[in-house]
C-alpha cells in the first residue's frame, strides 16, 4: 500500500477539500488552530476540488477554503516552494478574502474574521524555532490587540522533528501525516484509532486515484523537483561567483606583495586569472 504525498499541492486538496473531507478537515483545524479544542463543530468547503488541468503548471499552490463556525473563512494552503515575494502574496491572500465580502454600500460591520493558514515544506522564520506561529495586527510596543479579523498562521514542516513514536497529541499526528504519509506502507496503529485520520489516509491510498490522477500528480512532483532542483542551483553559482569575487579581490591586494605562482595557491584562481589582473 502506497500514499500520496499531502506535501504535494495537488493531493493536499484532494484530501483537504474534496467532498468527502468535511471530517478530515474539521479534526485538522481544530488540533492546529485550536490546540485541539472542539472549537468547530460544522464547516462548509468552499471551492470543492476538481482534478486540475496541469498543462503548463503555472500555478504554485492550490487553495483550499472554508467557513467555519462563527462564520470565519479559512484560507488553508499547501505550499512547497519559497518563491520570491510568497510572505507578501499570503499577506495579499488574506486581505483579499476579508475585503471581497462586502458589496457596495454594506455597512463595514458585516465583516467576517479571515484566517490564513499556510503550511510550507521549507522555513519561513530562521529565528524561531516554533512549529506553529501565529500573527495579527499588534500595537507596536504595548502588543495590545487592534483587531483579529486577519490572522496570519504559519505551519513550517521543516522544524516538525518527533517520530511517531513521538508524536503522542492529534497535533503532532497531523504534523506527522503531513510530513511522512508518503513513506509508510500502512496506517500506523494510532492513527488508525482516529476517524478522521483514518479516513484521510483511505483518500490518499494511490491506488484510489484515477489514471488521470495520478498523471497530474506525477506531473505536478516532477515539476516541484525540477523547481526545487532550479532553486538549488542558483543558491549554489550565487555562492561560487561570491567565493570567485573574494579571491579575486585577495589576489589583487597581493598583487605587489607576492609573485603570481604563490598567489594563485593561495587564492585557487589559476595563473591566466590573475594574469589578467595585472
Amino acid at each position: 500500500m502506497t500514499f500520496i504525498n499531502p506535501k504535494t499541492d495537488f493531493a493536499f486538496k484532494k484530501i483537504f477539500g474534496s467532498k468527502k473531507s468535511k471530517e478530515i478537515l474539521i479534526s485538522f483545524l481544530n488540533a492546529i488552530l485550536y490546540q485541539e479544542q472542539e472549537m468547530i463543530q460544522d464547516l462548509e468547503i468552499l471551492d470543492p476540488y476538481q482534478s486540475p488541468r496541469i498543462q503548463g503548471i503555472k500555478d504554485s499552490c492550490l487553495e483550499v477554503k472554508a467557513v467555519i463556525t462563527g462564520n470565519k473563512t479559512v484560507i488553508i494552503e499547501m505550499q512547497v516552494l519559497n518563491v520570491l515575494g510568497f510572505e507578501k502574496r499570503v499577506l495579499y491572500n488574506a486581505a483579499k478574502a476579508f475585503s471581497i465580502q462586502l458589496g457596495v454600500g454594506e455597512d463595514y460591520n458585516l465583516f467576517n474574521p479571515v484566517i490564513a493558514l499556510t503550511i510550507t515544506d521549507f522555513e519561513m522564520f530562521s529565528n524561531s524555532a516554533k512549529v506553529i506561529s501565529r500573527y495579527c495586527l499588534k500595537e507596536k510596543e504595548e502588543l495590545t490587540d487592534y483587531t483579529d479579523d486577519i490572522e496570519l498562521v504559519f505551519v513550517e514542516l521543516p522544524k516538525f522533528n518527533k517520530t511517531l513514536e513521538e508524536s503522542e497529541t492529534l497535533t503532532d499526528k497531523w504534523l506527522y501525516f503531513l510530513k511522512f504519509a508518503n513513506t509508510l506502507k500502512d496506517v500506523p496503529p494510532p492513527m488508525a484509532t482516529i476517524p478522521a485520520m483514518k479516513q484521510a489516509f483511505t483518500i490518499a491510498r494511490q491506488s484510489k486515484l484515477t489514471k488521470r490522477e495520478l498523471e497530474a500528480l506525477e506531473k505536478r512532483e516532477i515539476f516541484i523537483q525540477d523547481s526545487q532542483n532550479a532553486i538549488r542551483k542558483a543558491k549554489l553559482d550565487g555562492k561560487e561567483e561570491g567565493m570567485q569575487e573574494k579571491a579575486i579581490a585577495i589576489a589583487r591586494q597581493l598583487l605587489d606583495v607576492l609573485d603570481i605562482e604563490t598567489i594563485s595557491q593561495k587564492t585557487g584562481l589559476s595563473i591566466t586569472e590573475i594574469q589578467d589582473l595585472t
